[in-house]
């Protein structure tokens, strides 16, 4: 689980800290600008690291130094405990005078307190401790370091990737996991395609490899696809079936077949489907992929968009029970709906704000803040101050 993410000095975040230890779902809340999507950019930067990116271009751009300051060095943080060990990365990004281009000026990443490796620019020292767990020797916080080994790497580039992991058993291995399933989304149901020409397990955030992804998680993992028929029928009582058949060598294509009382079924392209019913499958899919490969980490931006009201609130209440019930994994969300906001609580509802744009965001529980009325209205009247 997502513990603590820290940023410094990257766009509108100076000195920003989301503490979520022990909160597996959450709602960020606050006025257009405040921040949110700059929180879910953030996320997706590591996202990219655990899937492969190491190009510091393509991860920051100078653009990105908050108000343009760039002689102080971008700072990125995050704490994820996994199976009970605490995992701390941590990026700070410089861009020294006559540099076109950002480079490291500090990475590091440690686990349970103990360096499994550092960095000063280019130079990396890797930190081996050794232990053994079922027989298999690998990386570990338990031990005495045996070895350090340095080397050099180019400074424009990020040293996670670029670091090899002994086995699948390495810790590790199992962090650069971590980073690269997180799940997140923005969705655009008019981009969402239910043809598939390949497996994935990492989707991109607006669910245009949605076909892709459905195909990854059922053929990887099977029992999967009565989980999703569950769900989906619990929404649409008419839905009789789900077919994802193949097209060609390679493609397969969804077909949703709706019948009622027996009648004549009705088959229909998932791509011809309403954007919220894409959006119910979509969700799905989430809650099949955390159950089946899990636990995830999924941030949502706005998942009550393209959705009725009367929908809202199933859906969001769907998606926490199945992030709290013990799966291990989390689920964060950002809205500006009523109804998707009365779905959390005080205590897990954080909200961003700042006074203006000159201003860096600030964060606040609103268990922590007092609040005179119906939370609600206090927001649509804006008089919600911190």
């Amino acid at each position: 689980m997502l513990q603590r993410l820290y940023v410094h000095n990257f766009r509108c975040l100076e000195n920003f800290e989301l503490n979520l230890k022990e909160l597996p779902s959450s709602l960020l809340i606050g006025k257009n600008g405040s921040g949110k999507s700059t929180v879910r950019d953030v996320l997706e930067i590591f996202q990219k690291i655990g899937r492969g990116t190491n190009r510091i271009s393509d991860l920051v751009k100078i653009k990105d130094f908050a108000k343009g300051r760039s002689d102080i060095p971008i700072r990125f943080e995050i704490d994820v405990l996994l199976e009970g060990k605490l995992y701390q990365y941590v990026l700070a990004l410089e861009l020294p005078d006559n540099f076109k281009e950002l480079r490291v000026r500090e990475e590091q990443l440690k686990i349970n307190d103990a360096l499994l490796y550092s960095r000063d620019i280019a130079d990396v020292s890797l930190h081996r401790t050794r232990s053994t767990i079922g027989g298999t020797t690998q990386s570990s916080v338990q031990g005495v370091v045996q070895s350090t080994s340095q080397f050099s790497v180019d400074w424009h580039i990020a040293a996670l990737p670029v670091i090899q992991s002994s086995s699948d058993k390495d810790l590790l291995y199992r962090f650069k996991t971590w980073l690269e399933q997180i799940i997140i989304l923005s969705p655009v149901p008019q981009l969402m395609r239910g043809e598939s020409q390949g497996e994935t397990l990492s989707p991109d955030k607006y669910g245009r490899e949605f076909g892709d992804w459905l195909s990854g998680v059922l053929g990887q993992f099977p029992s999967s696809y009565t989980y999703i028929d569950n769900y989906l029928k619990t929404i649409m009582p008419d839905l009789e079936d789900i077919q994802n058949s193949p097209t060609g060598r390679e493609t397969k294509e969804l077909i949703v077949k709706f019948q009622k009382n027996g009648t004549n079924s009705f088959s229909v392209p998932f791509d011809d489907l309403s954007d919220g019913e894409k959006c119910f499958f979509l969700s799905a899919v989430v809650l099949a992929a955390n159950k089946s490969y899990g636990p995830l980490f999924c941030f949502w931006d706005e998942p009550d968009n393209y959705l009725g009201l009367s929908e809202v609130g199933h859906f969001i209440v769907s998606l926490r029970r199945a992030f709290e019930n013990g799966s291990g994994g989390q689920f964060v969300a950002t809205s500006h709906n009523p109804e998707a906001i009365r779905r959390f609580s005080d205590e897990n509802t954080h909200l961003l704000y700042r006074d203006s744009h000159l201003e860096p965001v600030r964060i606040k529980l609103l268990s922590e803040m007092k609040l005179e009325g119906d939370l609600i209205n206090t927001l649509i009247l804006g008089d919600l101050e911190p």
